[in-house]
């Protein structure tokens, strides 16, 4: 199964029943969405990762909490996604937000959710048109089905962990895992037991999605039979890994959406450093 869609396939599809949605974002600039102002795919709506797609940041909960689900599905909901609506939301390029609302959307029951491949610059690269105007949405209902299987929290992570009783997953860049740098937060490290994907891996070295095939190989080492728990720093780099997992056909894959953020968020828990 795929969960991408390419520019190809995005300029064939009917309109009528398409949602585009933009989610470009920078952790570093909170006026990210200046960039959709400026240019995006004619007809592309926005959501930003900060006031849409997280809830405020807590004491716990990680950096960028998941969404109240009520609300979220009434912004869907306003910006025309009803229940067979097709959602198409691209990134920058392959980035990692563009995922996070594609596993959102799946959470909630969305299953005509896909990613665009190769973002915003691909389809500018392809000599595609731009605009700067905003389009007006023909608000529908959008159908709220939770799946409430997919996430996990800190408890549940830390029973799973100690019964041996699924592998979990740490998305961040090598580096941030071993504990040699740490940009953001106030401790450097990982989950102790975690295992380190980096979410980019899934990328070929042109920056494209791999192959099914590759991913396959990517994750060869991982059991198909037993659960992964996929975390990051605060849930967003998690969705690119789930994306790819489920297209190398893991099937018992959750998000710790809370992540490395919410787990050091308590000052007893453990940090570990180097390779696990």
């Amino acid at each position: 199964m795929t969960y991408l869609i390419s520019v190809d396939r995005l300029k064939k599809r009917e309109k009528e029943n398409t949602v585009i949605v933009d989610v470009r974002f920078d952790l570093q600039d909170a006026q990210a969405g200046k960039a959709y102002i400026q240019a995006h795919i004619p007809g592309a709506v926005y959501l930003d990762l900060n006031q849409d797609l997280s809830s405020k940041k807590q004491k716990h909960g990680g950096s960028h909490p998941l969404p109240d689900m009520e609300l979220l599905a009434a912004k869907l909901g306003n910006i025309g996604i009803g229940p067979d609506t097709t959602v198409v939301i691209y990134d920058a390029d392959n980035d990692m937000f563009a995922p996070r609302l594609w596993w959102l959307l799946h959470h909630l029951g969305h299953e005509k959710a896909y990613v665009l491949d190769g973002g915003f610059k691909r389809w500018v690269d392809e000599g595609n048109p731009t605009t700067a105007e905003i389009p007006r949405s023909q608000p529908k209902t959008f159908r709220l089905n939770p799946k409430h299987s997919d996430t996990v929290d800190i408890n549940q992570v830390k029973e799973k962990l100690a019964g041996n009783e699924a592998i979990l997953i740490d998305s961040r860049a090598k580096d941030r895992y071993l504990g040699k740098t740490e940009p953001l937060y106030k401790k450097a490290g990982h989950i102790p037991g975690a295992k380190n994907y980096f979410w980019k891996n899934v990328l070929d070295d042109s920056g494209k999605w791999k192959t099914i095939e590759a991913l396959q190989d990517h994750f060869k080492d991982l059991p198909k039979d037993k659960e992964i728990i996929v975390s990051c720093g605060s849930g967003v780099s998690a969705c690119p890994n789930i994306l790819a997992l489920k297209t190398a056909g893991f099937s018992n894959v959750k998000l710790y959406p809370g992540s490395f953020s919410d787990w050091i968020s308590y000052d007893d828990n453990p940090v570990a450093k180097g390779e696990a």
